[in-house]
């Protein structure tokens, strides 16, 4: 006991609920997806801004070549040293190293030798930016450019730079300003993520937590000596996730049919005891009788001991029978036969109890096929021909057959057809009191209040009859054939 008890307590440590559950797998996608787009986004961009670097360096080199072209003396052959000197100065700041050759590959001027100091800081400055700051190696290298006037090669432009390229500062801070951005955007929208997740999680779980503690009320209940009026618990059912909806159905349908069976179980324990009560009380007082000698063992009052006994065997009978079909556990044998040869035979069994009270059977029936379950039909029939010379003391009994022509099969899966058929009882009794005929198919119901045992029966022949109609698929009413004259039991297959 200890150990299991361990082991449930082990499990619960462990377990996460499912709002955690949810959040975290929502967390992590979310995250990972925002994560796999922003590192998307930054080596797309990282792509178009270095091909933007590359154009921009071939566009600042041909910038250069053609200042210098502009300083080309055509009379004099030969360049203005001193605004290139102006011009390459001013260049060595953005990282681009300058020499200028003539045609004849004399050198006319270098940055280098102008200001090596100048020259080496922007060199190193951008070395250190490149690979320390965005992981980018690279080296020096140069690139010739000729300078041409009216279409001849009048000198020669070396431009010296970090390559395979390089970021000017303004474009670092450009960089560095993007990268920041998407950080901040990642760590928003990973924020973003969690919160959505905790919604989305909570959105789910709620349902499903509502419909947990529902099923737990339900079970602490059911557990319990409550009463069924206690089982009223429902759940929303109004959800636009149809998992969601089903699951709180399920729930409700669940607490529908535990509360059912409880008021079920509680009535049937009030109509055994009520019903059990006078047999058994009759036995009792008979059997003490005769143990007290007030009342000779003879053969009359062991017969009224033994009706007593045969009463209660019917009464156990009839309750089995009603509970395989209120609970839809009763499995119909459908054969094909003729209705109106049953009904001649079950007739053919009450004509003698009928004849001994002076009433007539008659039949106006047909041959009709049907396909059915013989015997339960049979119980049937023999429950309504029962009672209705039970209670007709003179005129007749007539059972009829209405609605189909000859050949039809009642039961037919074809609903298009017009194949329902009417079977009824019709008697010249004491017919049934308005008050009593909405209630005279429900368990133990009886007209007969006093119970005779001329009249009183177990009081479950009707709904016994009732449950097997409604299993085939049929209905069963009953009213009153005229003031004082008789009832009708009609049945619809």
């Amino acid at each position: 006991m200890k150990q299991s008890f361990k082991k449930r307590s082990f499990t619960r440590t462990f377990s996460i609920s499912l709002q955690n559950r949810l959040i975290l797998t929502y967390g992590i996608f979310i995250s990972l997806a925002l994560g796999s787009l922003t590192l998307i986004i930054n080596i797309f961009t990282g792509v178009i801004f270095t091909a933007l670097v590359k154009n921009n360096i071939a566009e600042k080199s041909r910038e250069i070549v053609k200042a210098i072209e502009e300083q080309y003396n055509p009379m004099s052959r030969s360049f203005d040293t001193v605004t290139i000197e102006a011009i390459g100065m001013y260049f060595v700041h953005d990282g681009y190293i300058v020499t200028v050759e003539d045609e004849q590959g004399n050198l006319l001027w270098d940055a280098r030798s102008c200001d090596m100091r100048e020259c080496m800081g922007v060199i190193n400055s951008i070395a250190e930016r490149m690979e320390g700051q965005f992981r980018l190696g690279g080296t020096m290298q140069t690139q010739p450019f000729p300078v041409t006037y009216a279409h001849r090669t009048v000198g020669t432009v070396i431009i010296e730079t970090y390559g395979p390229f390089f970021y000017s500062e303004t474009e670092t801070r450009f960089l560095t300003s993007i990268n920041r951005l998407l950080l901040m955007a990642a760590a928003l929208f990973t924020l973003m993520s969690i919160v959505i997740s905790m919604i989305l999680s909570r959105a789910i779980a709620k349902p499903i937590l509502r419909a947990e503690e529902a099923a737990r009320r339900i079970a602490a209940v059911h557990s319990s000596s409550a009463k069924a009026e206690q089982l009223v618990i429902r759940v929303n059912e109004q959800y636009k996730t149809k998992e969601l909806a089903d699951l709180s159905r399920s729930i409700n349908e669940l607490a529908a049919e535990l509360e059912e069976g409880e008021r079920r179980q509680k009535q049937l324990s009030s109509d055994i005891a009520h019903e059990l009560r006078t047999p058994l009380a009759c036995l009792q007082g008979d059997i003490e009788a005769m143990i007290d000698g007030v009342y000779h063992a003879d053969r009359k009052h062991l017969e009224s001991c033994h009706e007593e006994i045969i009463r209660l065997a019917k009464l156990v009978q009839d309750l089995n029978t009603l509970t395989s079909l209120e609970w839809e556990n009763i499995t119909l044998n459908k054969s094909d036969f003729d209705l109106a040869k049953l009904l001649r035979i079950t007739a053919e069994q009450w004509k003698p109890a009928a004849l001994e009270k002076g009433i007539a059977i008659n039949l106006d029936i047909r041959e009709c096929q049907v396909n059915a379950d013989y015997d339960r039909l049979k119980q049937v029939f023999i429950n309504l021909l029962s009672n209705a010379v039970k209670y007709t003391d003179k005129g007749s009994i007539t059972i009829g057959i209405e609605g189909i022509d000859c050949g039809v099969v009642a039961g037919s899966e074809n609903p298009e057809k017009n194949n329902q058929i009417e079977v009824s009882f019709s008697d010249t009794g004491m017919g049934i009191p308005e008050e009593d005929l909405p209630h005279i198919f429900e368990r133990f119901y009886r007209t007969d209040k006093s119970r005779s045992r001329t009249t009183g029966g177990t009081g479950i022949g009707l709904t016994i009859s009732a449950a097997i109609i409604h299993a085939h698929g049929g209905t069963i009413t009953a009213e009153n054939n005229g003031k004082n004259s008789g009832a009708i039991f009609r049945i619809q297959l």
